[in-house]
């Protein structure tokens, strides 16, 4: 990022991770019949604004690296929206993975994996950042 300019493998991993979460949500809300012992309280509008507050974070993070002001802090952020797309393995805490439809592992993994790349990206965008002389 000393250019300035937002790694391109950032946004990309980045964009992935927010349609394969999209996905998840938009999946668990509309089938929430098909995932098995899911909370009454859970309804498809409560999945949907959580799904908004995740997303939020991750906007939040890309604003402060846009600003290019609060870089480290923008990829704190952006990590910490990476770290919330590991929460669909709580699907897995409460029915094992064969009482759940292929769809709905499907979406629950893409969304993990996609997670997990965005995060080591962003941790070795960190890790370079503040290696840098304070003057760059």
């Amino acid at each position: 990022m000393k250019s300035g300019k937002l790694p391109t493998l950032l946004v990309v991993l980045a964009v992935a991770y927010f349609l394969t979460s999209l996905g998840h949500f938009t999946h668990n809300a509309e089938f929430i019949c098909e995932y098995p012992n899911l909370p009454a309280s859970f309804t498809s509008a409560r999945i949907y604004a959580a799904w908004a507050a995740i997303t939020s974070v991750g906007v939040l993070g890309f604003f402060l690296l846009i600003g290019k002001k609060w870089i480290a802090t923008g990829l704190v952020l952006v990590a910490a929206y990476a770290v919330l797309g590991f929460d669909g393995l709580g699907h897995y805490a409460l029915a094992p993975f064969e009482w759940h439809t292929r769809m709905a592992n499907l979406t629950i993994l893409s969304e993990v994996v996609a997670a997990a790349l965005l995060l080591s990206a962003t941790v070795y965008q960190l890790a370079v950042r503040l290696r840098l002389p304070a003057s760059v």
